[in-house]
């Protein structure tokens, strides 16, 4: 069942280790089959090196596993809710990556202050506030997926012009048209949070970048009049 789709994730998940984004099993992809409302995910605490595509655990909108032989990826729950509320969002990543975790655990967005963030995200990439102690108690990863919903909303911001979130005291979450954008878009992130840690230490007075250069770099490559790469 949605073979194709369990290869896909089962790749975007191999890419992680890769990347340099995960430590052991601190991380997870998946990736969603719309049309039938099932994802596909990593599941839980698996090695990487002993991964395999038909490892991967199918599981609906209701967090119920559809196939597979081993528990899904302790963040399911999570994930289930942005699928839920977001229809642009076809894949969803979660890592402990380090730069990204710092500003996580500092409690702070991640300023745009330069060209290569409004490449990908046109914005700042927000920071959630952290979940009260009935929420971690009452369902922990279904409340994550909710708090990232509520900044979101509560700020205003479109996922689809900013993909990633840093929730606090944990960690980033990426999203994306697919898997692999997904993962394309936590690699940046982690490369942004990177930059703009260095950004304040070398300039610890430094303000954002302009706007004009966030719209500028942004709609170059994901506006209506796009021109950057090829045809």
């Amino acid at each position: 069942m949605l073979e194709e789709l369990k290869k896909q994730v089962y790749e975007a998940n191999m890419e992680l280790p890769k990347r340099g984004l995960v430590t052991y099993t601190w991380g997870n992809v998946s990736g969603i089959d719309r049309e039938s409302g099932i994802f596909a995910i990593k599941p839980s605490g698996v090695e990487y090196e002993d991964l395999k595509p038909e490892d991967m655990v199918l599981v609906n909108l209701d967090g119920e596993v559809v196939e597979g032989k081993y528990r899904p990826s302790s963040d399911t729950a999570t994930h289930c809710e942005l699928y839920k509320k977001y229809e642009n969002i076809g894949g969803v990543v979660h890592t402990h990556s380090t730069y990204a975790v710092a500003w996580a655990q500092a409690g702070r967005d991640i300023p745009l202050y330069g060209t290569t963030h409004a490449d990908y995200f046109c914005g700042t990439i927000p920071c959630t506030r952290n979940l009260t102690e009935k929420e971690i108690d009452e369902a922990y990863e279904v409340n994550t997926g909710k708090v990232i919903i509520e900044t979101f909303e509560d700020r205003g911001i479109n996922t689809k012009y900013v993909p990633g979130v840093i929730c606090k005291n944990h960690g980033p979450f990426t999203w994306g048209k697919d898997a692999d954008q997904a993962v394309y878009n936590a690699v940046v992130l982690e490369e942004v949070a990177k930059m703009a840690l260095f950004t304040e230490q070398v300039n610890p007075q430094v303000k954002p970048a302009p706007d004009c250069i966030r719209d500028k770099h942004f709609n170059r490559k994901h506006g209506a009049n796009a021109y950057y790469g090829q045809n």
